[in-house]
């Protein structure tokens, strides 16, 4: 039709790839972006990243994270949650937690969506230690826990039977907020089961 498309419409593409599950489409319409002249900005590698954590392409997702920089372009913390997003799907926590750390160090403060896809990545790699000293920095760092963290803290607890620790967060969060759903009680309840103290 004569009209070429601009930066805003690669990103509203690459989004919608995103939201499709498409990332091999996502990463050819930026390679598309580059070839035509146009450069692509922090959103064009965030929708991108975010693509490739959907389909747990972590290698990908952090293979842009570098390529970004390489660029001048300053990764923001929306990017630093998709990478880390990418590494919790793919059963990468050790990555994700470089990632996590690495974010203070750009001068960054990592946000609720941070630590929870961190202690989320610990539920899915039965690393309960991990998840509640994450919890902790979370709290240390001023913000506070919503359910997802305190769900996934209690799950990661559950999946090896660490029943009291996983009482004890059911407590703080009566204490403390926010309310326990049916997830949080049931995770307890199932950490009970499986160490054996049904009178809990």
């Amino acid at each position: 039709r004569g009209v070429e498309p601009d930066v805003i419409s690669f990103n509203a593409a690459i989004s919608a790839c995103e939201k499709g599950s498409q990332w091999e489409r996502a990463l050819s319409l930026l390679e598309d972006m580059q070839s035509r002249g146009l450069k692509p900005d922090v959103i064009s590698y965030n929708a991108a990243m975010s693509a490739c954590k959907r389909s747990a392409q972590w290698e990908r997702a952090l293979s842009l994270l570098d390529e970004m920089q390489a660029r001048g372009l300053e990764p923001n913390v929306i990017s630093f949650n998709a990478a880390i997003s990418a590494c919790k799907n793919a059963g990468r926590s050790e990555r994700a937690r470089s990632l996590l750390e690495e974010i203070p160090r750009r001068g960054l403060k990592p946000d609720v969506i941070s630590f929870n896809t961190f202690i989320s990545a610990c539920e899915k790699g039965t690393q309960p230690e991990d998840a509640l000293s994450v919890l902790d920095e979370m709290k240390l760092s001023g913000l506070e826990p919503d359910v997802i963290s305190y769900n996934s803290a209690i799950s990661a607890c559950e999946k090896v039977g660490r029943w009291q620790e996983a009482l004890a967060l059911l407590d703080e969060m009566h204490a403390r907020g926010p309310e326990p759903d049916v997830i949080s009680f049931s995770a307890a309840i199932s950490a009970c089961e499986k160490a054996g103290r049904w009178e809990h």
